[in-house]
């Protein structure tokens, strides 16, 4: 996609239809864009009308539609889609068939076959499919990426994002498997691969053993309270609060992998620990935007019982979503980027498909299996 020109001949800013006005779009994306020169948010969508209401007071004077196929023709150059997982490879679907680029928050798809559709749709269409955890692009494992020459030969990577209270939305679409998908794994464990994707390098699975377990998901006390919602919904959530997962590559590489919505612990933390031929690498820190975390994020390196500490820059919470949005107009730009983000996701999808069938042999209730719900079918 070639960049728009003012009148005066400079780049025009990016037009950004926003799709969903749920909390990752109000919170995250919409204060975002709304302060960056290159972007104007010019149109939003989503078929409830409070959803609407509420975006109206916040973006006063944004064009708002109840669908996709409302948008008018030409009316924004990127789609920014942040609906609910059940809807996000149908949403895409209609707004690639229409010419809109898309960029998808994650998880890019519930499964392969999702995976597949969103291929079909990006090369029928010729507009480009962009997506991506923004985890990878924080300062701290910028930092911890750039170790691991120091550190030999990749033999392991260990990542697990623990937190002491947070269940999204309980009650709500995030903790149902026919809206949501799955729970924990599917939510944070993308994060957790793209990261040890972005440490490791392409890999292909070729031993998948993972378990499940929801001992907290129902229980009003561990509900993520940063991100509202409602209060008083009925403990019927079927999804899985904490997954936990060995997987093993044709590379010779391992990963284990651990995402808790809730525990035991005091704090919510994130640990990512590469074992190398020649040392050890060790990240503590916290993804995402909980309040209940550790002051500064930490790395150390251990080589032959001696352990370094390496300095990390100290950035504000979010900071790797502003990085994420400074590079959508070189991706929107790059002829290179159709059919890159399928072919990311369909690597963590493979991973997280392998772990619900493995933990499924030993509990049914873990399935990645979702079904439309009415609005953004």
């Amino acid at each position: 996609m070639s960049p728009r020109r003012s009148a005066a001949g400079t780049a025009a800013p990016i037009r950004v239809a926003l799709v969903g006005l749920g909390w990752a779009a109000t919170s995250i994306w919409l204060p975002r864009l709304r302060r960056h020169p290159g972007f104007a948010v010019t149109a939003a969508v989503d078929p409830d009308p409070e959803a609407r209401t509420a975006f109206e007071r916040a973006a006063a004077g944004t064009p708002l539609f109840p669908d996709t196929d409302d948008l008018p023709p030409r009316a924004a150059d990127l789609a920014v889609v942040a609906v609910p997982n059940h809807a996000h490879c149908a949403v895409a679907v209609r707004l690639l068939g229409r010419g809109v680029p898309v960029f998808l928050e994650k998880p890019v798809c519930l499964d392969s076959a999702e995976a597949d559709r969103l291929e079909e749709a990006e090369r029928a269409s010729g507009a480009a499919l962009l997506a991506g955890s923004a985890a990878r692009l924080r300062g701290d494992i910028r930092v911890l990426h750039d170790t691991l020459p120091s550190l030999g030969r990749i033999r392991h990577v260990e990542l697990a994002w623990v937190r002491a209270r947070g269940v999204p939305d309980a009650g709500g679409w995030f903790t149902h498997r026919r809206l949501a998908g799955g729970g924990a794994l599917l939510d944070l464990g993308w994060h957790l691969l793209d990261t040890a994707l972005s440490l490791v390098g392409p890999v292909e699975f070729d031993g998948i053993v993972g378990a499940t377990s929801a001992d907290f998901v129902n229980a009003h006390s561990r509900r993520a309270a940063w991100r509202g919602g409602a209060t008083a919904a009925p403990p019927d959530g079927d999804v899985e609060d904490t997954a936990r997962g060995f997987l093993t590559t044709r590379q010779g590489v391992s990963i284990a992998l651990r995402a808790s919505w809730a525990s035991h612990q005091p704090r919510d933390t994130t640990t990512v620990t590469v074992d190398g031929s020649d040392g050890s690498a060790t990240l503590g820190c916290t993804f995402g935007f909980s309040p209940n975390r550790p002051d500064h994020s930490s790395l150390t390196l251990v080589r032959d019982g001696h352990t370094i500490d390496v300095a990390l820059p100290d950035e504000p919470v979010g900071t790797e979503y502003d990085r994420q949005i400074d590079l959508l107009p070189d991706l929107l730009a790059d002829p290179g980027a159709p059919g890159r983000a399928v072919r990311d996701a369909r690597r963590i999808i493979a991973g997280i498909e392998g772990l619900y069938v493995s933990a499924r042999s030993r509990h049914p209730r873990a399935s990645v299996h979702a079904i439309p719900e009415e609005g953004w079918a």
